[in-house]
């Protein structure tokens, strides 16, 4: 019982330093980390490497594969080169296994000592890097936990038996993608089984169907990412599928070759096992790198629907006109009928999010803000560069206009991305608004709504009746919020709604009433820009 518990708190441990390190390299990757999937996407090879190199930051290959899943639903890669992105980030996942045969887990308490030191105590970079270094260590510890664990089980019978047992490919398979699908990352059981070999309890026939199973249920993760994605993400998670199962059927029909080659290139079981996982996904990869568009069809047509990409990077921000400061300044306005295109997307996948929470829509609204909060940076920066030039007095008042406007476009989308925290937050707490507060937001959301799509024409093409619009639901929002407030407040007090729907109507509330609030700004500097425009050819 006592091994049977450190095994078990080794994989938890396990467990914690993994999903903690992915949660915090999933900080890192901002808008700016996310420039290198413009590579990635560029050739099926850069996907490869993206997605290999991923894997190792994240140390999971689930994590990496759930990644590529959104970004693909969100409509930031397109299906196809999703495609080349798993295929690395299963390569790269086989790395975790090479660890402990280089015995990473013996050193473990160094990573976490010096890793813990420097979270403890530094601060910023430091103290962040401090704490990736110690979740890396902890990962590796809880191995050395299960190792330990693992010892006295080489005078068990019963132990030595169930292992015995897994020469059956069926029995392996199915112990593998099971035990996969609950841990959800392959390294565990691939790992343990290492560790097992380093101390002669398992061989590599025994080992090899679980290797296999195990490579099928890494795809849990991704299976389960799918399930709340657009149709082009179902398509990668079930991509992602095919290519292990085609792996494995290949691995299966070619088996004795396969253990042959293994046992050639090292004596030791730990170290085959580890060729046994890397070997099995790149037979993968080199079985589908160069069949992938072809593969991308086939799946459009099992699994039809549209592939919508968004552009992550500016397309009109080009600094060779930047001593034509007229085309520059035309290229930003460009550039922001983009951003403010992306912030109607957001705002539309938000407005049924308050009545119908769905955490795949959540999850791409957070990924088309990391595109918006980018693009303002970028139109940002290339507007400091114009105002290095010489400007006249009405170019220099666009300028200043594009610069408040690209900031208001970002401000609503930060106050679509706090509605959707608030749904998110109705929906953890079971939090029911009344029918007839249901009905005034409701009211005011289609208001909103409006005011932003004028906003986009606005920027589009100006037109004073779109302005008088805005204007004009922007008084109607305010009356409607005053009022809706006001009677959610009698509401309240005569009982009539729950306590805890209180603070999130109300805040809900405010963050509509800041969008229009934006639009109306948005506006006034299009019609400031107009008039600078009439003025100029008046004269």
């Amino acid at each position: 019982m006592k091994e049977i518990i450190i095994a078990i708190s080794g994989i938890i441990l396990f467990l914690i330093g993994m999903t903690r390190l992915s949660s915090v390299v999933g900080t890192l990757i901002n808008s700016r980390i996310k420039e290198y999937v413009k590579y990635a996407v560029d050739k099926p090879v850069y996907g490869l490497f993206t997605g290999a190199i991923s894997t190792i930051i994240f140390q999971s290959s689930s994590a990496s594969t759930a990644l590529a899943v959104g970004m693909v639903s969100a409509g930031l890669i397109s299906f196809y080169s999703s495609l080349a992105i798993i295929l690395g980030a299963d390569i790269g996942t086989t790395l975790t296994v090479q660890f402990v045969i280089w015995r990473f887990t013996e050193i473990s308490p160094l990573f976490i000592s010096i890793g813990g030191i420097l979270w403890l105590i530094c601060r910023d970079k430091w103290k962040l890097a401090g704490e990736i270094v110690f979740l890396f260590g902890l990962i590796f510890f809880g191995l050395d936990l299960v190792s330990q664990a693992a010892e006295p089980l080489k005078n068990s019978p019963a132990f030595l038996n169930f292992f015995a047992q897994t020469k059956s490919p069926a029995f392996g398979i199915i112990l593998g993608v099971i035990v996969t699908g609950i841990v959800h990352a392959s390294a565990i059981p691939i790992s343990i089984l290492a560790l097992l070999a380093q101390q002669d309890l398992i061989s590599l026939e025994n080992a090899l169907p679980i290797i296999l199973g195990a490579n099928i249920g890494t795809t849990v993760t991704a299976l389960l990412a799918g399930a709340i994605a657009t149709v082009s993400g179902k398509r990668t998670a079930v991509s992602h599928l095919i290519f292990k199962c085609a792996g494995v059927a290949l691995c299966l029909v070619f088996m004795p070759y396969y253990i042959a080659m293994l046992k050639s290139l090292s004596f030791s079981v730990a170290q085959q096992i580890a060729w046994a996982h890397f070997l099995l996904n790149l037979i993968i990869v080199i079985a589908f790198i160069f069949l992938l568009r072809p593969f991308a069809r086939l799946m459009k047509k099992i699994l039809p629907g549209e592939d919508e990409t968004l552009p992550i990077w500016p397309e009109f921000l080009d600094p060779k006109y930047l001593s034509n400061v007229e085309k520059s300044l035309d290229n930003v306005h460009k550039e922001l009928r983009r951003e403010i295109s992306l912030v109607c997307k957001m705002y539309s996948l938000n407005v049924n999010m308050i009545t119908c929470y769905k955490a795949g829509r959540k999850r791409d609204i957070s990924y088309i803000e990391m595109i918006v909060n980018n693009l303002r940076r970028q139109i940002t920066k290339f507007l400091w560069k114009i105002s290095a030039q010489h400007l006249s007095t009405r170019l220099s008042k666009k300028l200043f206009s594009f610069t408040a406007i690209t900031a208001d476009i970002e401000s609503i989308g930060n106050h679509v991305v706090a509605i959707t925290e608030l749904a998110k937050l109705k929906e953890d707490k079971k939090i029911k608004f009344s029918e007839i507060g249901e009905k005034e937001l409701q009211e005011i959301i289609s208001l909103v709504g409006n005011n932003i799509d004028d906003s986009m024409f606005l920027i589009d093409l100006y037109s004073d009746e779109k302005n008088s619009d805005i204007i004009r639901r922007e008084e109607e929002i305010d009356i409607k919020v005053k009022v809706a407030r006001d009677k959610h407040l009698k509401r309240f007090h005569n009982r009539l709604c729950l306590a805890e729907a209180g603070p999130v109507f109300l805040e809900m509330l405010i963050h509509l009433e800041r969008i229009s609030d934006h639009c109306v700004n948005i506006a006034e500097y299009i019609s400031d820009i107009k008039e600078n425009n009439l003025q100029k050819i008046q004269t």
